[in-house]
């Protein structure tokens, strides 16, 4: 199961705000231990802290196609997010028990982790047509396709880069000597 935990902000995390130093310092360190651990029990597939809204956009798209663009700051800094974990995990209780194990992500406000399990595609089975299933498809496979070439292309930079160091050098023509009149 498939689940995004969300760090609620604060008004200290939206005013931009950051604890003293050492406190920060504190928990990047705390934190950093927390991920290690999601990534040795294989629970981990990504996580960010975000910008206070300030820095965001939201874009508000009508029934009838119509978009706006508003810009950030946003109300109500207790509804907003300042980051987030995607997980791969068995259950959501299994999500709860990693998240009380987690340090306060706020250090000197209290720390709220949100929840939410992803849908499936297996929820909307019975909406599913042939054309639906076969898009996405070939979405799911672009998408792993942009993502590992990354690792391929360094990969075969650096290939490139040792069989170019194996290489002999070129052969230059012999400098002449000036004669001097």
């Amino acid at each position: 199961m498939k689940v995004m935990v969300f760090v609620k902000a604060t008004p200290n995390s939206e005013a931009g705000l950051l604890p003293s130093d050492e406190a920060t310092q504190k928990m990047f360190t705390e934190m950093g231990k927390f991920n290690e651990a999601l990534a040795k029990a294989g629970i981990i597939q990504a996580a960010d802290g975000l910008r206070p809204s300030s820095a965001g956009k939201r874009v508000k798209i009508s029934s009838s196609g119509h978009t706006e663009v508003i810009d950030g700051p946003f109300a109500e800094s207790k509804e907003l997010v300042a980051g987030f974990w995607n997980r791969e995990v068995k259950s959501v209780a299994e999500a709860v028990e990693w998240a009380k194990r987690c340090p306060n992500p706020m250090p000197g406000d209290e720390g709220v982790l949100e929840i939410r399990p992803f849908y499936e595609m297996q929820d909307f089975e019975h909406l599913m047509t042939d054309e639906i299933r076969e898009r996405e498809g070939r979405v799911r496979t672009l998408v792993e396709g942009k993502q590992k070439p990354k690792a391929a292309v360094k990969a075969k930079g650096k290939a490139k880069a040792k069989s170019k160091a194996k290489a002999k050098p070129a052969k230059r023509k012999p400098v002449r000597a000036k004669s001097k009149k």
